[in-house]
C-alpha cells in the first residue's frame, strides 16, 4: 500500500531556510512521480513542485523558481524539497502527493494517496 510521510517543517524568519522530506513507502520512485502542494489559511491548495518517476523531469511553481529545488534520494526512497530565500507567503502547510496522470501536474486533482503535511511558518 502506497503511503507518503511529510517532515521537516518549522518556523523560519524571512530570508531562511527548510527542507522537507517526503519518505514514500509501497513504491519505489523509479515507478511512480510526486507533488508537492502547500495550502495557506483560507486558500486552495496550490501546486509548489513536482518530479516525475525516475527524476528524469521536474516543475516548480513560478512563485518558488530560483528559490525552491526538488530532488530524489533514491537509497532513501525519499523527496526533498528544498526552500531557500523564504517569505512570509510561504507559509502554510506543505503535502507531498503521488502523481495518477489525471491531468496538470499542479491540478490536486490529478493525485493520489497524499501525506498528512507538514507546517511551514515563515515570520519574524
Amino acid at each position: 500500500q502506497l503511503q507518503l510521510v511529510e517532515s521537516g517543517g518549522g518556523l523560519v524568519q524571512p530570508g531562511g531556510s527548510l527542507r522537507l522530506a517526503c519518505t514514500v513507502s509501497g513504491f519505489t520512485l523509479e515507478n511512480i512521480a510526486i507533488g508537492w502542494f502547500r495550502q495557506a489559511p483560507g486558500k486552495e491548495r496550490e501546486g509548489v513542485s513536482w518530479i516525475s518517476s525516475s527524476a528524469r523531469d521536474s516543475r516548480l511553481a513560478d512563485s518558488v523558481k530560483g528559490r525552491f529545488t526538488i530532488s530524489t534520494d533514491n537509497s532513501k526512497n525519499t523527496v526533498y524539497l528544498q526552500m531557500n530565500s523564504l517569505k512570509p507567503e510561504d507559509t502554510g502547510i506543505y503535502y507531498c502527493a503521488a502523481d495518477a496522470h489525471r491531468g496538470a501536474w499542479s491540478w490536486p486533482g490529478s493525485y493520489d494517496s497524499w501525506g498528512q503535511g507538514t507546517q511551514v511558518t515563515v515570520s519574524s
